[in-house]
């Protein structure tokens, strides 16, 4: 049930202020429900991204830890614990952040970042599946900050549908009802003021007709 604001004068200017807050809060109400709309279009979106990337990542990690069980199979453990000390840096990790729907997102700049970086160890000393499993780690670490980034994005965007979604429902089922029913309480306080003001006209015009008489 919707409430009266307190402190409210049953005044015409009021009453011309609350007609002015009801539409302001009106098209507050649909801006924030197309951002609302928009975000979940945009969140389902990258949730369809984020299970295709899980899939790729769970899929590219079978088959680098079989192309490095193998290489231990040729070369042996301690060969190639030796031999993944001599792989160069990606590089370092920066920062930005990408802006979606007016929610400020933390993104890891990956594409600066070199995924397959000069290898420091001879061919002779390793072999083919080390190379392949070498390769595919690298492939696997792209992805696996890509996802980070996605779930970044995913956690980002479901926490301000929440906070939207909020605000659509306080304007909707609070404050538009409450500025109505004040309207709606101040109307009726004018309509009783005017035909108190007509009671009180017509009784003194009686009374000077007849003091005239």
């Amino acid at each position: 049930m919707a409430d009266i604001i307190e402190g409210v004068n049953p005044t015409r200017m009021e009453l011309l202020d609350m007609k002015k807050k009801v539409a302001l809060a009106n098209k507050g109400h649909k801006l924030l429900e197309e951002k609302r709309d928009a975000l979940v279009e945009r969140f389902f979106g990258i949730i369809d991204q984020r299970k295709k990337l899980r899939a790729e990542v769970e899929q590219d990690f079978k088959d680098a830890y079989v192309a490095l069980i193998e290489a231990e199979m040729i070369l042996g453990e301690d060969q190639v614990e030796s031999v993944s000390l001599l792989t160069g840096d990606v590089g370092k990790l920066s920062f930005d952040t990408v802006n979606i729907m007016g929610v400020k997102i933390p993104n890891i700049n990956v594409d600066a970042l070199d995924f397959d970086p000069k290898r420091l160890y001879g061919f002779s000393e390793t072999c083919a599946r080390l190379d392949d499993a070498h390769r595919r780690f690298s492939r696997l670490s792209e992805k696996l900050l890509r996802l980070a980034d996605v779930e970044s994005d995913v956690k980002s965007l479901s926490v301000e549908i929440e906070k939207t979604k909020r605000r659509v429902n306080v304007l909707e089922y609070k404050l538009i009802p409450n500025l109505l029913a004040t309207i709606k309480y101040i109307e009726m306080r004018l309509e009783e003021q005017e035909r108190e003001g007509f009671v009180r006209s017509k009784h003194i015009k009686k009374m000077m007709e007849k003091n005239e008489s």
